[in-house]
């Protein structure tokens, strides 16, 4: 198919993850050149191409040794918001990927629901940032995804024993999170993918199968039964549709739905999966922001309507 509209520029670390969209690029007779930013050279003097430029740079890349992939988007990004280019999910989002506490008062800036949350500064705070909690409790990194560093405590001694052994995590960022453990009404988390401020679908999550690690790429599915990958290499959809932690939500209609739209255009924010739960005791908690989010094949081939096509469409628009 001929090339017709901007050329997109997608800068990203992990190629992984990006098959779905670059079939929906070539579907779309996008031109799409892929910047790798795991390390690298930028000349400050040198004038960025024309173009549009979607960053989905990962919170989680340190997980895949590309531990300087962060800071490189923060100048590369700078370096393009400089000369006036367009970003999509630019410099700023950037930051809200990268933090939790970024996220979390952005979302209460904007009425919107989150676990009380306290965040400690270094390994030695979090004993006290944990003590005015209730047991159980949460503690996460600040900086991560695909659930890292997560783990629930029942008491404060065995955060304790925790926190002064070996086995502790440190985060990359030196910041944990100490947070309210979420009794959820039913095991399970919805996530609402929004691109270009128009709500896609939503998903469901398993969390009695997933625990915290509920990335819905297919190149992160995990068998929960025997902790391997589901995903054989080269594969498009999951072989074992029983082994899958996420389905479509058919009909999906909540007034979160509206909150959240108001929440990205609030914030700049154009592609985007934001999760909440719903509890026992009858609140509805919003807990994450993924602002380079994927999609699960399983829930594609159920949806009315392709998100990486959709993306794709909304890229094309920009150069309108």
């Amino acid at each position: 198919m001929s090339s017709t509209g901007p050329k997109i520029y997608a800068l990203h670390e992990n190629p992984e993850w990006f098959p779905p969209f670059a079939r929906a690029f070539e579907a779309e007779g996008l031109e799409v050149e892929e910047w790798l930013l795991t390390d690298g050279v930028l000349d400050l003097d040198s004038v960025p191409p024309e173009g549009i430029f979607w960053s989905r740079i990962s919170a989680s890349s340190h997980t895949r040794d590309h531990a300087l992939s962060k800071d490189y988007a923060r100048a590369v990004l700078s370096w393009l918001e400089a000369h006036g280019r367009r970003t999509v999910n630019g410099r700023r989002i950037l930051e809200l990927e990268m933090s939790k506490v970024d996220q979390l008062t952005a979302l209460r800036a904007a009425g919107i629901d989150t676990p009380r949350t306290v965040a400690a500064v270094g390994r030695n705070s979090i004993l006290a940032a944990a003590k005015e909690f209730p047991t159980p409790f949460i503690i996460k990194h600040n900086q991560g995804g695909k659930g890292l560093g997560v783990r629930k405590f029942e008491s404060h001694g065995e955060l304790a024993d925790y926190v002064a052994g070996n086995d502790f995590e440190e985060p990359a960022d030196g910041i944990t999170l100490v947070q309210e453990f979420i009794a959820a009404a039913e095991p399970f988390i919805t996530r609402v993918e929004i691109v270009g401020g128009e709500f896609i679908y939503a998903i469901r999550a398993d969390t009695a199968r997933g625990g915290f690690q509920l990335c819905p790429a297919d190149a992160c599915a995990i068998d929960p039964s025997t902790g391997k990958p589901i995903m054989p290499p080269g594969a498009t959809i999951a072989p074992d549709e029983d082994t899958q932690l996420f389905s479509l939500l058919e009909d999906f209609d909540h007034p979160i739905i509206g909150k959240y739209l108001e929440f990205a255009k609030r914030n700049g924010l154009e592609i985007c999966g934001i999760e909440f739960m719903e509890t026992a005791d009858g609140r509805i908690l919003t807990y994450d922001v993924n602002t380079n989010t994927n999609y699960n094949a399983v829930v594609e081939a159920a949806a009315p309507r392709s998100a990486p096509k959709a993306l794709a469409r909304y890229l094309r628009g920009l150069g309108d």
